[in-house]
């Protein structure tokens, strides 16, 4: 779904198309360009090249040892990864060049008191990926038991995070916003 926001250049009569990643997209944006996303247990990955000129978001659904059906489905961390990598590489860019925001994975249902909630798991094996692929993470705002709406306009250091039905430790790693 694409919307149109307000350009940064304001009263400039510019409009700048936005891209809103539903559950298991993947896209890439070019400097200047906007990516947003809702997160709740699931994880988005942004990955940008050190000086912002290009960026891939995905919204990861799943993520474990369960592969899906379909090689395709982007729903799931693997594929999601490497649809991500594929972008990046075809615009001439190493993605483990690339510097990382990891964002959600939050525990939708606190009052289950689950051991092991769904959005831990689909962080754990987002670090462990970003590990593994020798990619650094340059920032974060994950766990608690909030939503969190993204929007990230390439070209800038951090994404724009609000979140809601926001808890006592969202707010402490969100920094009170």
């Amino acid at each position: 779904m694409e919307t149109t926001l307000p350009s940064p250049m304001a009263g400039s009569g510019i409009a700048m198309t936005a891209r809103f990643l539903h559950p298991g997209d993947v896209a890439l944006a070019l400097r200047g360009e906007r990516l947003e996303t809702l997160l709740g247990s699931c994880v988005a990955v942004l990955l940008s090249d050190p000086q912002h000129t290009i960026g891939a978001m995905c919204h990861i659904v799943h993520a474990g040892r369960r592969e899906p059906a379909d090689p395709r489905d982007t729903s799931h961390a693997g594929p999601a990864m490497k649809a991500m990598f594929a972008l990046l590489r075809s615009h001439g860019f190493a993605p483990e060049m690339c510097e990382a925001w990891i964002l959600g994975g939050g525990n939708m249902f606190p009052e289950q008191d689950l051991i092991y909630p769904v959005g831990h798991a689909n962080l754990d094996w987002v670090y462990q990926f970003l590990h593994r692929e020798g990619i650094e993470v340059v920032g974060e705002a994950v766990g608690g038991s909030c939503y969190r709406r993204i929007g990230w306009t390439i070209g800038s250091d951090a994404p724009d995070i609000t979140a809601c039905g926001i808890d006592s430790q969202a707010a402490s790693e969100l920094g009170g916003h």
